[in-house]
């Protein structure tokens, strides 16, 4: 029997720079989905951390982020292109959080568990009543485990360096490759090694490793995954 894919819970993890909200929002652009971008929700308390002197180089005050926690306030708005943006506190912060500097210090936030506890609850709340795609490190094994598909995706890290790259540069953004590439090999290994909800691929995820496949094969690839499973 045909399933409604407007009740769908799906769940994209996958490594650093590997094009997972890019995917995630076609998806949801496609099916009427809400999506969540779990990795802009980390980098907003990063901006928050970097923006109120809680990160002294690779440090992170971790009792002064704790004591405020309470007064960070994350929201994911639509704007009137229909894309996604992230606001802290009222602001939008959109840019900031893309930033390589942000990149450079999200994991070490992103690793402790008084943040990830938080997070992880209000993406809960988020997604609780279904009809969402969820992309990030742990939506498949933490966030939501019975998720009605699970994709975990990866390429290559100099794959994966230089799309980012790119990207960087159509922005404007001043930085070299040589950085952006050990950005990534460092945020794998942070986020496949932390205590807290590590990167790893649930039992039950499909593997996608998009590194030689354009956006349109990674669509077909998804669209065949849900045709199997009776959800087109």
């Amino acid at each position: 029997m045909k399933k409604d894919i407007t009740k769908i819970t799906i769940a994209v993890d996958g490594h650093s720079s590997c094009g997972k909200s890019t995917v995630a929002k076609e998806i949801a652009a496609s099916f009427g989905l809400i999506y969540i971008d779990t990795g802009a929700m980390y980098r907003a308390v990063t901006l928050f951390a970097l923006q109120n002197g809680l990160i002294d180089g690779d440090l992170v005050d971790s009792e002064g982020l704790q004591a405020r926690m309470d007064s960070i306030n994350i929201e994911l708005r639509k704007n009137s292109n229909g894309d996604i943006e992230t606001f802290l506190n009222g602001q939008n912060i959109e840019k900031e959080i893309r930033q390589i500097k942000v990149s450079n210090k999200v994991s070490a936030v992103s690793s402790l568990p008084f943040v990830r506890q938080k997070m992880v609850k209000i993406q809960q709340e988020m997604g609780r009543n279904g009809g969402v795609i969820l992309d990030g490190r742990d939506i498949g094994t933490v966030v939501f485990p019975n998720a009605d598909l699970k994709i975990f995706m990866t390429a290559s890290p100099e794959i994966r360096a230089m799309r980012r790259f790119e990207e960087m540069q159509q922005k404007g953004d001043k930085v070299t490759y040589e950085e952006i590439l050990e950005n990534v090999k460092s945020r794998d290994h942070a986020d496949s090694t932390r205590k807290e909800s590590p990167l790893v691929k649930a039992d039950d995820a499909l593997l996608l490793d998009n590194s030689h496949l354009n956006r349109e094969e990674q669509m077909s690839w998804i669209l065949e995954r849900l045709k199997e499973n009776n959800w087109l």
